[in-house]
């Protein structure tokens, strides 16, 4: 059975990345599946599918951008899914914009210049991640309307599609008291934990 953590980062994703690896599920490396956004920006999920027989979960990108829960679902039938969502559109809009100043160390949104310069799987990865997720101009990549719009598209649309299978998707804030609970009563573990962990906090 395969667990995919399908919630947009910055809604608890690595935290319950923590939590399904002290559950001792094999998770699969962050960076593995991030070098596979451009595939996604294609539309092709070969490459995605074939990662996905390696490990038993996964979160972040590109597993978590729009519609690639369709494409996981129809390839590794009886999976379980789990969308991590915040309080509130504003809560995650302000989470994300923190980290991305905290992650290029400034006080304001890194702009096209900064993004197109930085490494991580690939120089220009952020920015190309960036456009192909949010689709917003290059004078204002973080356009709060914009992004907000596509976190709460991708939830309802998540949610849709599962709305006749409720044993196949969660729905879970992280930062609620029965969350833990609920995680674990979901996938049949025994607690191991009074609560999520806490990490990669972007205050």
């Amino acid at each position: 059975m395969k667990v995919f953590c399908i919630g947009f980062n910055k809604t608890g994703t690595t935290s319950l990345t923590d939590a399904l690896k002290r559950h001792r599920y094999r998770v699969c490396p962050q960076n593995k599946g991030e070098k596979l956004c451009k595939d996604w920006a294609k539309n092709n999920f070969t490459n995605i599918i074939k990662l996905c027989e390696r490990y038993e979960a996964f979160q972040d990108r590109p597993f978590s951008m729009p519609n690639t829960y369709k494409h996981l679902d129809k390839a590794f039938p009886n999976s379980k899914f789990i969308l991590t969502v915040r309080s509130s559109s504003d809560e995650w809009y302000d989470s994300f914009i923190r980290f991305q100043k905290k992650i290029f160390g400034g006080k304001i949104s890194p702009n096209l210049s900064i993004l197109k310069r930085s490494g991580y799987c690939y120089t220009g990865w952020m920015y190309d991640v960036i456009k192909s997720q949010y689709n917003t101009s290059d004078n204002d990549l973080y356009n709060k309307e914009r992004l907000v719009s596509i976190y709460l598209k991708h939830n309802q649309e998540v949610m849709e599609y599962f709305k006749d299978r409720p044993d196949d998707l969660l729905v879970i804030n992280l930062k609620y008291r029965k969350s833990y609970l609920n995680f674990c009563n979901f996938l049949g573990q025994r607690k191991k934990l009074v609560k999520f962990p806490h990490v990669n906090k972007s205050r």
